[in-house]
């Protein structure tokens, strides 16, 4: 079987627009949820967000480029050029069959919300031209390819929250089977706006702490009381291990296993007992050739939303079984919050650094156990182990699962 490794890394993330501030803010477990400055929130019960005010990608795009795409794409194109160029790629040496896959869950809904108001406040006459492509999740991955000349398989993964997850499976899944050699792959999301925040807080997902933005965001905690909406993206550069050889890579880590699986139960509420992404968990131990004890860090779901923290740990012990309590496990979602379709593009790069550094990244906030979600947190502060295998695990409305497997490189 071809060997799929990762050579490049890039991300924009609540706490940094870059690979080493954002990893040394989530290793510092200092919380990115902050008051929203982008828009008026006066009207809305949510005032609080993992909003990235100094993101401006007029310097990569240029003012006019980035003016014909949305923030979500601006955001995919900037955690690309950080990926390539960690890999030492760039438009010149990318072969034809490169290719880009990039998940996205909802895409540009702030566009569609503010082209809407036009249509409606100033007529037809004044719709921009480019609102659907504002619009439409595949315009990551098509925006990218364009830029950087990527002519090999391009798609787009839609499956909610699990979309940079699914589409880094699917990715690493591509090359195993020969179509290319490399993929840029990962998730992006910027869907922060007036319209997902009074929707997802009509739901009730969302947390109400907004005199306390910095302590709002608290997976697996007693007191959690939802998510709070983050944004960003999160990219690797998948690569199959004998072509990065042969151009002398840098390898962070191995990915090893994936594996993904339906609920086939409810529109928003995980299956009974977290049995969905317990199966996905097997699943992607099953493909990685591992048994849980093998496993030593876990970078959850952990929403901060009730329900799903305690379905995530209930998967998680159904899996390990004795073996669950010496897993390292956490939420960085505690520092950044939840980035929908970029969280599993965002929380892959976290977790390739913790192989690569050995250090689990701790679960901020985390300070009043909860009994229906027993497991080790990692609670207080960064925690020095050594990380041969780990876990990161993403759930998303509509009831689906991906969990994906990463190691050091191995008999190299």
């Amino acid at each position: 079987m071809r060997r799929v490794v990762i050579t490049g890394l890039g991300i924009v993330a609540p706490g940094g627009c870059d690979l080493a501030s954002a990893w040394s803010t989530v290793v510092s477990g200092k919380s990115a949820i902050r008051p929203i400055e982008r828009f008026a929130t006066d009207e809305l019960p949510v005032r609080i967000a993992g909003e990235i005010t100094e993101f401006d990608a007029s310097e990569l795009l240029g003012v006019k480029t980035a003016r014909q795409s949305s923030r979500f794409v601006q955001m995919a194109c900037q955690a690309a050029d950080e990926a390539l160029k960690d890999a030492a790629y760039n438009r010149e040496t990318l072969a034809d069959d490169c290719g880009c896959l990039i998940g996205v869950a909802i895409g540009g809904l702030g566009e569609i919300e503010d082209c809407s108001l036009v249509l409606h406040e100033r007529g037809a006459g004044k719709v921009s031209p480019l609102t659907l492509p504002y619009a439409i999740p595949n315009m990551a991955s098509g925006f990218v390819a364009i830029q950087y000349g990527m002519k090999g398989p391009n798609l787009c993964v839609a499956t909610a929250c699990a979309s940079g997850t699914h589409a880094i499976g699917e990715a690493a899944r591509m090359i195993r089977d020969g179509q290319c050699d490399m993929m840029l792959t990962g998730g992006a999301e910027a869907a922060i706006c007036p319209l997902s925040i009074a929707s997802f807080a009509k739901m009730r997902a969302l947390s109400r702490n907004n005199d306390s933005p910095e302590s709002a965001s608290r997976p697996f905690d007693a007191d959690r009381d939802g998510f709070v909406m983050g944004e960003g993206a999160g990219l690797l550069v998948l690569e199959e291990y004998e072509h990065a050889l042969a151009r002398d890579a840098k390898i962070y880590a191995e990915l090893i296993g994936y594996g993904l699986t339906g609920d086939a139960y409810h529109l928003t509420s995980p299956s009974p007992e977290g049995d969905g992404l317990a199966r996905a968990i097997r699943g992607a131990l099953q493909t990685a050739r591992l048994t849980p004890d093998q496993v030593d860090y876990i970078n959850a779901h952990g929403t901060s939303t009730p329900t799903n923290d305690t379905l995530e740990s209930q998967a998680i012990q159904s899996v390990f079984g004795d073996a669950a309590q010496d897993v390292s496990v956490s939420s960085t979602k505690g520092v950044t919050g939840h980035c929908l379709g970029a969280a599993g593009g965002i929380e892959a790069v976290y977790t390739v650094m913790a192989v690569q550094n050995d250090l689990v990244p701790p679960t901020a906030n985390y300070q009043t156990p909860d009994p229906t979600c027993p497991l080790d947190y990692t609670a207080g502060e960064a925690r020095k182990r050594t990380v041969n295998v780990a876990l990161s695990n993403s759930s998303g409305f509509g009831g689906q699962n991906g969990c994906l497997a990463f190691s050091k490189l191995t008999n190299p």
